[in-house]
């Protein structure tokens, strides 16, 4: 029970999913966290399950420069200095080569590239040293048809995450990042499926996993968490969550 008392984190889209999962097992724990949410079904739903003061829920655009400031601010004032950001936020959108227009491609970027970005660069300031920045990438070796805008952005936040492990050593800020596969969420990760599809997208990850199965949020969120508290000597990893996909065990099976 207090295996994170103490301790303070931001969780980035932590109103549901995987996001939620950290949540929850920080709290668990003991730690305090800011969590954030821009869907304000999600956002009402976390408050609503959590039911805890040491969780604060803030509605937060990671598009929004602005809102990103605001972040930065609730966070000085609610948590002082904290341990661990978890940088989890992203959208996906299936769209063919034909159908990605200026606007969802510049979405894709807004939101899961520069929106991580300027996340931790607002956030620095009160990250205590020896604390710990954790990106929610992606299993890149998945490879999807019409995930191109979204494959992308993910791939230059592993970019930079590999850059800023460097720029952070001297305060001695670990940065890693962990990389799903198909995990099992009401979305399946990708926003705007209908269920039929949903389920044909879980289907697809039982059968192509080596492990046989989609993931857990429960999983990605101990990995995450690993990373965080646990894995002290360890800076500029992503760990793969995938069920061995991207590691080639498909070929021996």
């Amino acid at each position: 029970m207090s295996r994170f008392a103490g301790k303070k984190a931001v969780v980035t889209g932590g109103t549901h999913g995987m996001g939620l999962a950290i949540v929850k097992a920080l709290l668990e724990g003991g730690a305090e966290v800011v969590l954030t949410g821009r869907n304000e079904k999600n956002i009402e739903q976390a408050r609503t399950e959590l039911e805890s003061e040491a969780a604060h829920v803030v509605r937060s655009d990671a598009a929004s420069m602005a809102d990103i400031t605001a972040l930065a601010e609730i966070t000085r004032t609610r948590l002082g200095r904290v341990d661990y950001v978890f940088v989890n936020h992203g959208i996906a959108e299936l769209q063919s080569l034909e159908e990605v227009t200026e606007a969802s491609w510049d979405r894709h970027f807004d939101i899961n590239t520069k929106g991580s970005f300027f996340t931790v660069q607002a956030l620095s300031p009160l990250i205590n040293d020896y604390g710990a920045i954790i990106f929610t990438t992606v299993a890149n070796d998945l490879v999807f048809p019409g995930m191109s805008a979204y494959s992308g952005s993910k791939d230059a936040v592993r970019a930079f995450a590999h850059v800023l492990a460097a720029e952070f050593l001297p305060r001695g800020i670990r940065v890693n990042s962990v990389a799903p596969g198909f995990i099992k969420t009401p979305t399946m990760g990708v926003a705007g499926l209908t269920e039929e599809e949903r389920r044909d997208f879980e289907k697809q990850g039982d059968e192509t996993t080596p492990l046989k199965r989609n993931g857990t949020v429960e999983e990605v969120a101990a990995a995450a968490l690993f990373l965080a508290a646990d894995a002290t000597f360890t800076t500029n990893v992503e760990l793969a969550v995938d069920g061995g996909f991207a590691q080639g065990l498909l070929a021996a099976h």
